[in-house]
């Protein structure tokens, strides 16, 4: 019993993806997708050599057939695919009384001019590489070992569902194809170290994010430990080391009064409302903490701002 083709369903729409206007930015590369499809070579079917100025993709999901690339001949089977182009004379043939199905994948790769538009070190790297190592593939067909075909699959879904997100998602799946197929082919398997962060500043900077979000909940050092996945130890440590020694405690308390600050400059809210709102238990703690802090009472305070004074609380 034959077993279900996997990539049937892009007959039903072949051209749905070249139909598409795809642009693709790539570190300093722009690609454009001419060919994004499925085709089928009944048995018999030939190609006359001919070439291409860009870059095109041949996969074989299906059947066996046999290509000349050059003046070398490959036999073709499941699972294979080769690359021709820019300006690699080619031959194509379905040989095999089973036919054959072909992915293709037809782009253009130009440099763009440099701009003042940033790039992402990491990103460029990778397409410099990868494009480089195009550019010098053996001529020869390969194994598709990581599964390239399945981006063909992955990026006609998104076109026929056309979600939010789905035009990203299909040039990511091209982006995809091109590394997959490189990685292929190259013998080198050394993996450089990924960019990493610096986890101590990471977990701080998360810490105080959470704290201004929130403070006025009630917060304790262990739950926000807790929500970083450390102990509360390694979060007061944290914040002795990169908060000039102050404690949880100081630090929320400063996250607070900044937020009483801002009320008591903008609005006529009474102390005690703006107690509730900025997470102090009451109108008579927060004036008893506003005082000790800024040898001031928040209607001082807010009466000098109505009159041009200069107050603030220490930027966090």
């Amino acid at each position: 019993m034959s077993t279900a083709f996997l990539y049937e369903p892009m007959r039903e729409r072949p051209d749905a993806l070249e139909r598409l206007d795809l642009r693709i930015r790539w570190g300093p590369y722009d690609i454009r997708v001419f060919n994004f499809h499925l085709t089928h070579f009944p048995f018999g079917r030939t190609i006359a050599f001919h070439k291409h100025a860009e870059y095109e993709f041949h996969f074989i999901p299906r059947g066996r057939g046999k290509v000349v690339l050059v003046d070398e001949t490959f036999d073709l089977k499941p699972g294979q695919f080769y690359l021709t182009g820019p300006g690699v004379m080619h031959y194509q043939e379905a040989d095999h009384p089973d036919a054959m199905d072909e992915l293709c994948l037809h782009i253009d790769i130009s440099e763009r001019e440099p701009s003042d538009a940033p790039f992402d070190d990491w990103e460029y790297t990778e397409a410099v590489n990868c494009v480089n190592k195009l550019s010098s593939l053996p001529l020869i067909p390969a194994s598709d070992a990581y599964d390239a075909m399945g981006c063909f699959l992955a990026a006609y879904e998104a076109c026929i569902a056309n979600y939010p997100g789905s035009y990203t998602t299909i040039k990511q799946n091209v982006i995809q194809i091109l590394l997959r197929s490189v990685r292929a082919y190259d013998p080198d398997t050394r993996t450089e170290q990924l960019p990493t962060k610096d986890m101590k500043s990471s977990r701080y900077q998360l810490a105080l994010e959470f704290m201004r979000a929130n403070y006025a909940e009630t917060l304790s050092l262990e739950g926000v430990a807790e929500k970083l996945r450390i102990s509360p130890r390694q979060l007061q440590r944290l914040f002795k080391e990169l908060h000039s020694g102050h404690t949880f405690t100081r630090i929320l308390e400063d996250i607070r009064l900044e937020a009483v600050c801002g009320e008591l400059k903008i609005g006529s809210a009474s102390i005690e409302q703006i107690a509730s709102r900025t997470g102090f238990t009451s109108g008579n703690y927060l004036h008893a903490v506003f005082r000790k802090r800024f040898a001031m009472t928040p209607s001082d305070y807010r009466n000098s701002n109505l009159l041009g004074g200069i107050s603030h609380v220490q930027n966090l």
